[in-house]
């Protein structure tokens, strides 16, 4: 009797332990197969994520290991293609981490209801950023998804990294170089810009603000760098025909486009429409920037914000950067949505002889 009762207490605690219940009453009072049955699934409850646990950290360990040997073995016998392997592991975890930050923002901003322009300006100029990189990068993919063709497209990006990647896979010193060249495509558009300003017939009560104007674009040309108090003396006059963006001249507008990195290959209704979104894109973050203070910026956000807003800041120190986009900000906090066309052309106006008095600008107005 002692041994029958003991027998059912074991099954009874064995039951409760693994939830073996049908309709409220424990299989295990009456089933002589449910000890052996439990038994095995304590085991197996209790020690096979331990298990897991054990063999999953030691396959991570040894593909560290393993992958530590193969960046030795490359870094010694091929130290130039090291380079470019350590270089596209980081972009691809640069990358990565972007896309996770992006998605992070996104998730809010439709959780929380928050518009882009309320956005803080780290989070601003990522999207902005990202959005660029995707539209650069997606070709790039679509072509590599053919059968073989991703060797073909390794070999191209090896040979025109400026051309086919984007900023993550760049290493410091193609950094540099490359935000170089494509500051030189905007240069070469100075003059014309300056030209438009200083050949524009502004009409009406604005009458006497035209020599202003030309004054200013003079100026400039003649490589003097503008104070911001004579900038905000026409500002009113870029709200209004014929240089508010709806209304500006065509030709005026493709030499602009190059300062954004846009194609002037469009027809004049298409890049009115495109200039005006990015000057409003523009106005928003020196709005945000001007909300978090300029001083919060670590030295490659300072430069990257000088660089988008027409400065090749890779060239300057740090506190000319600062210096000259507190100028910018200055501009910029004046100005009403109806004025961005101003933003545009200060992109030339605040950046042609910064920060030292040049010779004048030559080039084709072309």
């Amino acid at each position: 009797m002692a041994l029958s009762c003991a027998g059912i207490c074991s099954h009874l605690s064995l039951t409760r332990l693994c939830g073996f219940r049908t309709n409220g009453i424990t299989v295990g009072l009456y089933s002589p197969y449910v000890s052996s049955q439990s038994r095995f699934a304590l085991c197996r409850r209790y020690s096979s994520s331990k298990a897991r646990r054990g063999s999953g950290r030691n396959v991570v360990s040894r593909l560290q290991w393993a992958n530590a040997k193969y960046e030795g073995f490359l870094k010694r016998r091929f130290p130039r293609f090291y380079q470019l392997y350590h270089t596209f592991v980081e972009g691809f975890r640069l990358l990565f981490r972007d896309a996770n930050d992006v998605r992070r923002i996104k998730t809010r901003m439709l959780t929380d209801r928050v518009k882009v322009q309320d956005l803080p300006y780290r989070d601003m100029e990522k999207l902005r950023l990202f959005r660029r990189d995707m539209i650069k990068g997606i070709p790039l993919v679509m072509i590599s998804l053919p059968p073989f063709a991703n060797y073909l497209v390794f070999v191209l990006m090896y040979f025109f990294p400026r051309q086919l990647l984007i900023r993550h896979f760049w290493n410091p010193k193609q950094l540099v170089e490359f935000h170089g060249v494509y500051h030189s495509y905007r240069t070469k558009h100075h003059r014309a810009v300056l030209k438009g300003l200083e050949n524009t017939n502004v009409q009406g009560k604005d009458g006497h603000l035209q020599s202003r104007l030309k004054d200013l674009s003079s100026k400039v040309q003649n490589g003097a760098h503008p104070k911001v108090s004579e900038i905000h003396a026409v500002q009113c006059l870029f709200s209004k025909t014929p240089l508010a963006i709806r209304t500006m001249r065509v030709d005026q507008m493709r030499h602009i486009c190059p300062l954004l990195f846009l194609t002037p290959r469009l027809p004049g209704f298409l890049i009115g429409s495109r200039l005006s979104s990015h000057a409003l894109e523009l106005l928003q973050l020196d709005r945000a920037l001007a909300r978090l203070g300029p001083h919060q910026l670590n030295d490659s956000e300072l430069r990257q914000a000088c660089y988008v807003r027409g400065l090749n800041a890779y060239s300057l120190s740090i506190n000319q950067c600062r210096e000259w986009l507190s100028q910018w900000l200055q501009v910029s906090s004046a100005l009403k949505v109806s004025e961005v066309s101003l933003l545009l052309h200060s992109m030339v106006l605040l950046t042609a002889n910064y920060p030292h008095h040049q010779p004048p600008l030559t080039g084709s107005l072309e």
